[in-house]
């Protein structure tokens, strides 16, 4: 298209219109600048139309060409017939838009339709900017619903064929928002044809300036809340109107127009293609941060302009809706080219220097600030919301007017989370050591549990956004403990504990560096929820005769040092094991207790309370703090006593001199039933029967976890019961060790021998037989008490009675000695204990004297 070459005005002006003809191209001010290549008008007599009319106004050219002879020298009579006519086609223009206004409006309103084709900021100004439109412009008459006027209309715009609007100044204004100035824009003058079918191109600058910033920007907030479910706008202009050589006068139009929701522009969509934060080193020695942000925004407007670079303030929520947001970085963006319908590639910039107080600081009555809120969603995968307000721009060529209506709006912009995989891999805990609960701790406190310290390693998975020095600092977690799947419990290690870490590259090339994090954690409570899985870990070790792995699911806090400070990452979800090694070979039969110094310290009419030193072998890898443990002693399922234990250290291997305090109360403990099992377990074992006793955890093995304790209960140790004195020689299990028989007085003494090395023993009574060879040799029937002290001691001579069988077995061996049996019941008190047992022995060397 040919270049404008008017003088530059004050006012936009057009730049251009142009008319399609397949047999005209003038450029004086009658040319039309469009005509239509489908030009179906019935008046098909135009297109005989020669150049020579282009000087006369193309209804006047028309009339002309209709009544113009074929001679040089016309007639008069058809000059004055010509102008005539004229006279009757000016009068219809009149009658047309003058006496039927309503008639002409309606079509023109019906059957106008603009198609923009491209729209472009020509330049920015320090009002406004100018822009170039450019569209189609024709009239469908088929869009004219009522027949009259699509008539009507169609006869006069065939008679007036174009229209020329002048410069004018068109008001866009908002009726919701008090009639507010929206903006202004300058028009400049233009041809159209009006002729139905007719398509005019129209090419012009206009000035566009906005009006009320504060309702623009009241409207730009409601649009961004969603509260703008429709947008009514006015439009009102005069226009300077003629046709052909004849002015119509100044018109005045306006517009009202309504746009529903489904109408309204939405926010462009976006794709953010890359994300990389790095650290700078400021001019003053201090570092910051800077975060990189590629971004693709899709455009399907023709819209063809530059924006100039502009500068925006970074927002985040604060703790509370009604707080204000939280200024976290200031961001930049470059000069940027927009192309009509093609997607938008944009490079941001993010600034920040340090992070505001009110982003790392805990909410009230919350554990979690604003920055935990923030990066807890989006490492999870969550959406989270940053917001983006206008501020300076970067460069002093922008427009002030932009910055200051770009102040005070600001859009949400929903941030697409991004769950890391495996951020923290290779979660273990190493040199584990168990130790048991308080037993003074209170119900449901941490110190009521068992306790775990060990060695926590991890490897950090660091992403690939993540282009700057790190160091943590301190470590803690929650963590859920599984066995084969099923929840055992948790371990509380919401304590911060000191780390240490350390950058090493990967193994897998594909995979950007790791960070080793070491962390001891000392007396961290294992909460036992399931008593099932519990004694299901326990069956596996103590009788599987291997290992068992019990997976961790934590969600871990770390703290660590950067560019902006410190900086508090919770919640980052992590998985891993933890080995449990197997017992030994010898399993739990390797216990083997053996007891020493063995004293009696309290008497009860039922029951003795003694202390004992305990050795004995730990099968296990592990060792153990134990503050206070209490286990049933049984027999045959027979509840006797319990022993109890205080704060005693378990190492792997042998144990030594391991304190116990034992309580003996068959009867209390197990009713009458429970008093006949411990008679004939006492009387067994001192017959030296092979008795053996059954160790058992119960609700009460630790105070403060009897949920623990039950679990425990599944597993008894059946162990043969020790020798009390310690010794391994068979003779010592006897009590009694000698016998000398007196012919002459009838009389018996014995050696005792005395299982206790403290205390002293009183036997009250004594109903016993003497045998050989099943024969009764003799009968003692003693109810004087006598003692028998510690170690090895003599009886006073008991009176014994001699059967006829038995006083010639004993003659016949006098001066030597007979092997004998006895059966025996005896009364033995022990301080306010006494009880009645029987006693069975065989192979006792009795010497037979005078």
């Amino acid at each position: 298209m040919p270049e404008t070459n008017s003088q530059p005005s004050s006012r936009p002006q057009s730049v251009h219109s142009s008319h399609h003809s397949a047999t005209h191209d003038h450029n004086d001010e009658n040319t039309p600048l469009l005509s239509s290549n489908n030009n179906h008008n019935v008046e098909a007599q135009e297109q005989a139309e020669s150049s020579s009319e282009s000087s006369h106004s193309p209804a006047v050219a028309r009339l002309l060409r209709l009544f113009q002879p074929q001679s040089k020298s016309p007639p008069r009579w058809s000059s004055l017939l010509a102008l005539f006519l004229l006279c009757i086609v000016a009068v219809l223009i009149m009658v047309l838009g003058f006496l039927a206004p309503s008639k002409v409006q309606e079509y023109a309103v019906q059957a106008a339709h603009f198609e923009p084709t491209s729209l472009s900021i020509h330049s920015f100004t320090t009002t406004g900017v100018t822009a170039r439109i450019q569209g189609d412009f024709s009239m469908r008459a088929d869009n004219v619903k009522d027949d009259s006027v699509r008539r009507f209309g169609r006869f006069g715009t065939w008679i007036a064929r174009k229209v020329e609007t002048g410069q004018s100044s068109v008001q866009v204004t908002l009726p919701d928002y008090k009639d507010a100035l929206l903006g202004t824009a300058e028009i400049p003058s233009i041809v159209a044809d009006i002729r139905n079918g007719h398509t005019t191109h129209i090419d012009f600058l206009t000035e566009l300036a906005p009006g009320n910033t504060d309702a623009i920007r009241h409207l730009a907030k409601d649009y961004i809340d969603g509260k703008l479910q429709e947008l009514r706008v006015s439009a009102e202009a005069s226009v300077p109107v003629k046709s052909g050589l004849i002015n119509l006068g100044r018109r005045t139009i306006s517009r009202a127009m309504t746009f529903g929701n489904d109408n309204i522009p939405t926010l462009p969509e976006y794709k953010i293609h890359k994300l990389n934060f790095r650290e700078v080193q400021l001019p003053d020695l201090q570092r910051a941060m800077v975060a990189d942000v590629s971004v693709e925004l899709g455009n399907d407007y023709p819209l063809d302009f530059t924006i100039p670079p502009l500068g925006f303030a970074i927002l985040v929520d604060n703790c509370h809706p009604s707080q204000p947001l939280i200024q976290l970085a200031d961001a930049t963006t470059p000069s940027l080219s927009v192309k009509p319908k093609e997607n938008l590639n944009v490079s941001v910039s993010g600034f920040v220097r340090r992070l505001p107080q009110a982003f790392t600081q805990a909410c009230p009555g919350s554990h979690e600030s604003p920055l935990d809120i923030l990066l807890g969603g989006y490492i999870h995968g969550n959406n989270t919301t940053v917001y983006v307000r206008g501020s300076d721009s970067p460069s002093l060529d922008t427009p002030r007017w932009i910055t200051d209506l770009m102040s005070d709006v600001t859009v949400p912009v929903p941030f697409p989370g991004h769950t890391f995989g495996h951020l923290i891999r290779n979660f273990t805990l190493a040199d584990v050591h168990f130790g048991l609960p308080d037993p003074f701790a209170e119900p449901d406190s941490p110190e009521s549990n068992p306790r775990i310290s060990a060695n926590i390693k991890a490897l950090v998975a660091l992403p690939e956004e993540m282009n700057f020095n790190i160091s943590v600092g301190r470590v803690r977690a929650d963590a859920d403990v599984f066995y084969h799947g099923s929840k055992l419990g948790y371990l509380d290690l919401n304590k911060w504990q000191k780390a240490n870490s350390s950058r090493i590259d990967s193994d897998n090339k594909d995979e950007g560096p790791l960070l080793a994090v070491q962390s001891a954690i000392e007396k961290a409570p294992l909460i036992v929820t399931d008593d099932d899985v519990f004694t299901d870990v326990l069956n596996a070790l103590l009788f599987g005769g291997k290992g068992v792995e019990l997976g961790i699911k934590a969600e871990v806090d770390v703290e660590m040092e950067t560019a902006l400070g410190q900086l508090a990452v919770r919640k980052i979800p992590a998985e891993g094991s933890v080995p449990v090694k197997p017992i030994k070979r010898g399993g739990v039969g390797s216990f083997t207790p053996k007891i020493g110094n063995l004293q009696i310290i309290d008497t009860g009419k039922t029951s003795l309370t003694l202390t004992a030193s305990v050795n004995f072998t730990n099968p296990t890898e592990y060792s153990a703090t134990v503050p206070f443990v209490d286990i049933h002693i049984l027999t045959n399922g027979t509840l006797l006593g319990h022993a109890t234990a205080k704060d005693i250290k378990v190492v792997p291997g042998v144990n030594t001199n391991i304190l116990v305090t034992a309580v003996w109360d068959p009867q209390t403990m197990g009713g009458e039933e429970g008093h006949h099992v411990g008679v004939e377990f006492l009387s067994q074992y001192i017959s030296g029967y092979n008795t053996t006793l059954t160790l058992r955890a119960h609700e009460g093995t630790i105070p403060a976890q009897p949920s623990l304790g039950r679990a425990l209960s599944k597993f008894a140790v059946d162990l043969a019961t020790p020798n009390l004195r310690g010794g391994g020689e068979e003779g010592e299990k006897h009590f009694i060790q000698d016998a000398t028989m007196h012919l002459i007085t009838s009389t018996a003494n014995f050696v005792l021998l005395s299982p206790l090395k403290t205390s002293t023993i009183y036997v009250t009574y004594i109903n016993a037989t003497a045998f050989y060879h099943e024969d009764a040799v003799g009968h003692i029937v003693y109810d004087l008490p006598f003692a028998v002290p510690p170690g090895s001691s003599t009886s006073p001579r008991l009176p014994i009675n001699y059967g006829s069988v038995g006083s010639d077995v004993v003659r016949g061996a006098l001066g030597g000695t007979l092997k004998m049996k006895a059966k025996a019941t005896v009364g033995v008190r022990l301080g306010k204990w006494e009880e009645r047992i029987w006693y069975e022995g065989q192979g006792i060397g009795a010497k037979i004297r005078l």
